[in-house]
């Protein structure tokens, strides 16, 4: 694989988080309590941790790269999409990140498949595995204070 197409897959994931950033940062913005603005300023600096890990990854190869396994609860399965809206609540922030998470890591498992036995192959699983592990702690929450309230 060339160095240009390498850096163009790496420039494809960067934008990516970047979006990902500025969804969360605007979201900030519609929710009204500060716990929820503190869950979303932490994936909000998530979503930059894999920006950062993206840059190390162009720089310095893919050799320190591992995919870990992630569980699924499967709870996003079953929702429908919830576009974000002003003050929203905990149940619809949950929904929206799940979701949001839900379609990342399957956009990365998609890319991996594209590029197996490559170095952006390992890349792509690595950063699907990192978007199941935040889609899972949302169907923890959600399981834990939606779900069996309700």
């Amino acid at each position: 694989m060339t160095k240009d197409k390498f850096n163009e897959v790496i420039d494809f994931a960067v934008d990516g988080e970047k979006e990902a950033v500025t969804f969360y940062q605007d979201l900030q913005k519609k929710v009204k309590f500060s716990a929820q603005k503190e869950m979303l300023k932490e994936l909000e600096n998530m979503e930059k941790g894999h920006i950062i890990i993206l840059e190390n990854i162009r720089s310095r190869g893919t050799q320190e790269v591992t995919v870990k396994e992630v569980t699924d609860l499967h709870i996003s399965d079953y929702l429908i999409d919830v576009k974000p809206y002003d003050e929203m609540d905990y149940q619809d922030i949950l929904i929206v990140a799940m979701k949001r998470e839900e379609k990342a890591q399957k956009l990365y498992t998609n890319m991996a498949k594209q590029y197996t036995g490559t170095e952006l192959e390992k890349i792509f699983l690595k950063l699907a595995s990192e978007e199941a592990a935040h889609k899972l702690q949302f169907e923890t929450l959600y399981d834990d204070h939606v779900l069996k309230e309700n």
